[in-house]
């Protein structure tokens, strides 16, 4: 099986989890783009939230119903991809630059699940950790945040400019607080266990299920 079928299996195993009337969070990425026909294929009466233009164009067209997350409380269920999976549940997010508005969804929803494949699972987190941090002052948060660059990339879905660390991941959570320390990082791509509910990840022909 390759990559892409495993990412397939995943989202098609996650899009299974959705029932009729949910207010779903949408995230961003290669894999969400295997979510998203998955989902519309179950013919669900949904309200869903888009983490960016992307993922919310491709929705659409699959006649998903999106609406702005401006006054939306909570998400039953919300689904996305993942740049790198430890053993102990920390995931890197923001190869697609949404990761801030990824973390959004996934903290308002009662149930936040992760689909990869295989080959997103690591040993332990390694750099690149994706940064998103306003333009002003850009160069001394990069200082600050150092060791870090800016990615040749397009803004995020708000406007905020995408970097990267590229320091040591000796241990997640207090570089996950060190850079939220950081002023000008708007956020950061570590992803807590704490906010993962299920992991599906595409293994062979087969879908794997873990929990923290």
């Amino acid at each position: 099986m390759s990559v892409e079928d495993e990412k397939r299996l995943a989202a098609e195993a996650a899009a299974e989890l959705a029932e009729d009337g949910m207010l779903v969070g949408l995230g961003t990425g290669s894999t969400v783009a295997w979510f998203l026909p998955a989902l519309a294929r179950r013919g669900l009466r949904l309200r869903c939230v888009a983490t960016s233009l992307q993922t919310e164009n491709a929705a659409r067209e699959l006649g998903l119903a999106v609406e702005p997350f401006d006054e939306i409380e909570r998400l039953d269920l919300a689904v996305d991809g993942a740049d790198q999976i430890a053993p102990d549940g920390w995931v890197v997010k923001g190869g697609g630059a949404a990761h801030t508005r990824e973390k959004v969804a996934a903290a308002a929803a009662e149930r936040f699940v992760v689909i990869a494949s295989s080959d997103k699972l690591v040993e332990a987190i390694a750099p690149p950790i994706p940064l998103e941090i306003l333009l002003y002052g850009a160069r001394a948060t990069l200082a600050l945040a150092a060791p870090a660059e800016l990615r040749e990339v397009a803004p995020s879905p708000d406007g905020g400019l995408i970097a990267d660390y590229l320091g040591p991941v000796d241990d997640p959570c207090a570089l996950a607080e060190r850079l939220a320390a950081v002023p000008g990082v708007v956020e950061h791509g570590l992803f807590p266990p704490e906010l993962v509910s299920e992991f599906l990840i595409g293994r062979g022909d087969e879908v794997e299920r873990r929990t923290v």
